[in-house]
């Protein structure tokens, strides 16, 4: 049986035009995956963005031992990226393509993207993309949507960090390019 403020959560994202789009069927996240703001002790300047690839979340940390916590999807076992890096570019509706590690891993499944995927709603890196760049290049790895949110708390993708499509949109407006980045 499911809770009255599960339901009501589901509901209004449900009710999103882009998730109407992409995703007919219902989904409606676990609560503890909802953006909510939560303690965090840990000194970062305001800004920052903390991902716990263990605990699947990324903070995003407001300052007075608060922070904005998302739940996440990670890199699976071998791929996932740790360390700090910087956001160097914002996009919205991001355009895709498999990086030639992902082709020689998987050509079955890759190989046919080969070419890049136009941005849109069925665009493995959902609706905003926030690029991580370290010395100035790019590191190849996203916080991005996705067109999957049930794998939001799990460690399956090819190492970037997803959220759901309208979670992404909410960090997408709070967080500035230049902002720190630490992958852990």
């Amino acid at each position: 049986m499911i809770d009255r403020r599960r339901f009501l959560l589901g509901l209004a994202f449900v009710a999103s035009p882009v998730y109407a789009y992409a995703h007919p069927q219902p989904f409606v996240p676990d609560p503890d995956h909802v953006p909510q703001e939560v303690e965090f002790l840990e000194p970062h300047p305001i800004g920052t963005l903390v991902v716990d690839t263990d605990a699947r979340y990324l903070y995003l940390i407001l300052g007075e031992g608060l922070a904005r916590r998302y739940g996440i999807g990670v890199g699976r076992a071998g791929l996932a990226w740790q360390g700090q890096a910087e956001i160097g570019r914002k996009a919205k509706w991001p355009g895709w393509r498999p990086t030639a590690n992902m082709i020689r891993r998987q050509p079955e499944k890759y190989a046919r993207y080969a070419n890049g995927v136009p941005g849109g709603p069925n665009n493995p890196l959902g609706s905003r993309a926030l690029y991580l760049y370290r010395d100035g290049r790019d590191t190849m790895y996203r916080i991005h949507g996705t067109t999957e949110p049930w794998t939001i708390g799990q460690a399956i993708s090819n190492g970037c960090v997803r959220l759901i499509n309208e979670h992404v949109e909410d960090l997408f407006e709070r967080v500035q390019t230049g902002a720190q980045v630490i992958v852990r």
